[in-house]
């Protein structure tokens, strides 16, 4: 396949930002008033637990010295503005999703902030959400985590496939925005496990002497250079345009060692082995964190809970031991569970009395098999003190 040769040419931004009625200036979220929020105490545990408003939660923590800029990775899954009030699995009321438009934007623009300021300067947010209010959420966060800090929009297959389309495609995914508070953002990648078809499929050669599989890859790159690497090696120049990746000199202990190919015409390529392969680095396209979709897959009951390897994908990537994790809509404490095993310590916050007592539950008992049960009902009209984003006392 043919390709062309990349050229990075540096120009002007033109900043953007969303406008909308309500919008408070950083200066003024950062100066909300501060109020002692409510800890749920939790025994042996690596964290802590807050009951109540995050807004409330993060303005308090951002004041702690040993939490204000010190979070490593932050996991938040908050509302997805579907007018719908969910329940849990007892048929309680777990939380109602209301709020839509610049409420919604707003509200969760307030908590980026925060959480932007709680961030250490090596630290990534993800931010769950489906295609409802993702795209507005996405400026939001250029706004304040800056665009050169954008690292991914993951998408992820949610569930099965759905036969009751009306006059659209399949509605099957959801998606992530990972960022970055800096460049210097700490990353462990993760990789796949392979497959016996996807391993003949990416190394489909046999060494003839060793019978490693392996494949072949270029050993040139973008770019000229005018020292040794933009030079004749075994007499035969760069493609125009390119340089050798490496110099000639380590290019000649690869042919020795049996690890340069050459073709019938006489074009060199490098030999990667499968077994120096760690795994298939991982893509920004995930099909196998699926959401509880069987009878056998040990849950909660708290409606909207997240895949557990999913969410240890992200906080293993970007987080060393004895980090701190926060998820200031900590659901039925996915997040906390999964920092727990990692061993990193965490804060969680909800407001939803249903997420607490699923939380503490969690952490104290685990989770049971998922069994039969109805998680969602008809949209109702909010009360004062049930909202995700609703100040309590």
């Amino acid at each position: 396949m043919a390709t062309g040769v990349p050229t990075k040419v540096r120009s002007a931004r033109l900043n953007y930002s969303l406008e909308y009625p309500g919008k408070m200036s950083r200066a003024e979220v950062l100066n909300m008033p501060v109020k002692v929020p409510v800890e749920i105490e939790l025994s042996n545990s690596l964290g802590e637990l807050f009951h109540g408003d995050n807004l409330l939660v993060l303005l308090w923590l951002r004041d702690q010295a040993a939490v204000r800029g010190h979070v490593r990775s932050i996991y938040i899954d908050p509302p997805y503005a579907t007018s719908m009030a969910f329940m849990d699995r007892d048929l309680n009321h777990a939380y109602n999703d209301h709020l839509d438009g610049a409420e919604y934007v707003e509200a969760l623009r307030q908590r980026l902030i925060l959480l932007h300021d709680l961030l250490a300067e090596d630290g990534s947010i993800f931010v769950h959400l489906d295609q409802n209010m993702i795209f507005e959420t996405k400026i939001v966060m250029d706004e304040i985590f800056g665009r050169d800090n954008f690292r991914n929009f993951i998408t992820r297959k949610k569930c099965n496939t759905k036969n009751y389309t009306r006059k659209n495609f399949g509605n099957i995914a959801d998606h992530i925005l990972f960022y970055a508070k800096s460049p210097k953002n700490i990353w462990h990648r993760p990789y796949d496990p392979w497959t016996d078809a996807k391993v003949r499929e990416e190394y489909p050669c046999v060494d003839e002497t060793t019978g490693r599989r392996y494949k072949k890859v270029p050993i040139h790159a973008p770019g000229v250079r005018r020292g040794e690497t933009g030079k004749p090696w075994h007499g035969k120049m760069p493609p125009k345009g390119k340089h050798w990746q490496y110099l000639p000199s380590k290019l000649d202990d690869m042919d020795a060692a049996g690890d340069i190919y050459w073709s019938s015409n006489g074009n060199p390529r490098r030999k990667v082995f499968f077994d120096q392969s760690k795994g298939i680095p991982a893509q920004d396209i995930w099909m196998t964190f699926k959401d509880a979709h069987n009878q056998n897959v040990l849950i909660t009951g708290y409606p909207t809970e997240k895949n557990f390897e999913l969410v240890s994908r992200l906080v293993a990537a970007t987080t060393n031991p004895g980090d701190l994790v926060l998820d200031c809509y900590c659901g039925s404490g996915t997040t906390l569970e999964v920092a727990s095993a990692l061993g990193r310590r965490f804060i969680g916050v909800d407001i939803s009395e249903a997420a607490i007592s699923a939380t503490v539950k969690r952490l104290c008992q685990g989770r049971s098999a998922m069994g039969d049960f109805v998680g969602v009902r008809g949209a109702e009209e909010p009360t004062p003190s049930d909202g995700l984003f609703t100040q309590t006392a």
